[in-house]
């Protein structure tokens, strides 16, 4: 079977519009072409991709198959544009670069300030991101991005990328250094039931690590503002998890240990399917060697 890119791409602005005439306004052609691309379409697939309802089109199985794939292709074409447009314009030494809030604290800088030793013209920008980031590497906006996800849910492989594991997280107890569990050598997540927590988020992995522990915890403060986060806990007016990237940032507070089995997050990098910029890889060496040398750091 061999079909026409084309003909997919003016089928996957139908499907989208539900629409022929609004397809076609959006490709600049007219209605009776784009009707005629879809169904010599069908007839290259032997099978029909839309049925006319009395509320619009509406996807057959093979229609809904093919769409999936014709997103794809669609995806990968924007990404093409991006990384030509980078070449023609002289720009594939700048390097763009996005990551989670934590990781932009110690992991990313110390990453590039690695990768400047080898290629000191380098020039990066760096962007804040969390679930947007692979849309992001797949569009070409961002040449790699950092990640993360808890360990307690299912692996996921986010499409149209792929994800390479730097290393498992381990979390900690944050508390003002005058907290009567502050001396402790660990301290359960049980025993702060009755005290006000911060969060990044009101379902993220502390909310469910206090509710693995058993309790809803009273969330004060809702902010991924380090500072602000900080502030909070060293006047005693809430506690949190921390992670380990952000112990050293947060060595003024008491950082105890979680008694017991606590959460965990797996930190990742993002890398485009193909056509990856020319310092993609040693970048990501520099993020896992760093994350090695933070690691070693953490246990001595």
């Amino acid at each position: 079977m061999t079909m026409d890119p084309r003909r997919v791409l003016t089928f996957r602005a139908v499907a989208h519009q539900r629409s022929f005439s609004r397809a076609a306004r959006e490709l600049a052609l007219s209605q009776p072409s784009v009707s005629n691309q879809v169904a010599s379409l069908e007839r290259e697939i032997g099978a029909r991709l839309l049925k006319r309802e009395p509320g619009g089109l509406r996807l057959t199985r093979e229609g809904e198959i093919l769409l999936e794939h014709a997103d794809a292709i669609a995806e990968r074409f924007r990404l093409a544009d991006e990384q030509l447009a980078d070449a023609a314009q002289g720009q594939r030494a700048r390097l763009r670069i996005g990551a989670f809030p934590t990781a932009l604290a110690a992991l990313v800088p110390a990453a590039i300030a690695r990768v400047r030793l080898q290629y000191p013209d380098t020039k990066v920008t760096v962007d804040e991101g969390t679930n947007d980031l692979p849309a992001r590497v797949r569009s070409g906006e961002l040449h790699l991005a950092v990640g993360f996800q808890d360990t307690a849910e299912p692996r996921h492989e986010p499409p149209g990328v792929e994800r390479r594991d730097l290393f498992r997280e381990q979390f900690r107890i944050a508390i003002a250094l005058d907290h009567p569990l502050a001396e402790c050598p660990e301290v359960r997540l049980a025993d702060l039931r009755d005290e006000d927590w911060t969060a990044a988020t009101t379902d993220g992995l502390i909310v469910r690590a206090c509710r693995a522990a058993g309790f809803e915890p009273n969330l004060v403060s809702i902010t991924r503002d380090q500072l602000a986060i900080r502030a909070l806990i060293s006047r005693g007016l809430a506690v949190t998890l921390v992670p380990q990237l952000l112990a050293d940032p947060f060595k003024d507070l008491a950082l105890r240990p979680i008694a017991g089995t606590g959460p965990s997050r797996d930190v990742y990098v993002l890398l485009p399917p193909g056509g990856r910029h020319r310092l993609a890889q040693p970048t990501l060496t520099a993020l896992t060697e760093t994350a090695t040398e933070l690691q070693g750091e953490l246990r001595s």
